[in-house]
């Protein structure tokens, strides 16, 4: 399977992950990783609207997503994953998906969370799992659109421990 790319998103598909990033990475499929949404009628109709036309959708579940991605159902494919937050691409990672770079977008703030930029939001199991991930040999980055630089994101991380 080609995977082109891998995106922390709070928005999943919005603007930025529907225009700049599928045109960018010339993806044919956006697959969107949550075990909630996949039983939530009005959030998966309100994904696929947001999905450009003649871009591919899937939502799923971590288990699910791992089972297709290992079987090679999208190998002839170019898939963006987009999971709001970092526990379902570890999980992905601990099931046997390859995820060599992982973008981390949009994390909102709530009065939970701590700030690492302006737009990337965190709680204590956010940075345990984007250090376990990190571990993973995952590399991570920072990077909200496709004409900003990435940034090296565990850096950023250690601002907020």
């Amino acid at each position: 399977m080609a995977i082109v790319a891998a995106r922390i998103d709070g928005r999943l598909i919005h603007g930025q992950v529907a225009n700049l990033w599928t045109t960018k990475l010339n993806a044919s499929r956006i697959m969107v990783v949550d075990n909630d949404i996949v039983n939530n009628d009005l959030e998966k109709t309100a994904l696929k609207l947001a999905t450009p036309p003649g871009i591919k959708l899937s939502i799923l579940n971590t288990e699910k997503a791992a089972a297709n991605i290992l079987a090679g159902r999208y190998d002839s494919q170019r898939v963006l994953i987009v999971a709001r937050r970092p526990d379902r691409f570890l999980e992905l990672i601990q099931k046997g998906v390859s995820i060599p770079e992982l973008n981390v977008g949009n994390m909102s703030q709530t009065p939970e969370t701590r700030s690492v930029t302006r737009s990337i939001n965190v709680v204590d199991k956010d940075v345990e799992d984007f250090d376990a991930i990190n571990a993973s040999g995952t590399k991570l980055i920072a990077q909200m659109v496709p004409g900003d630089s990435p940034q090296d994101f565990m850096p950023l991380l250690d601002k907020v421990r």
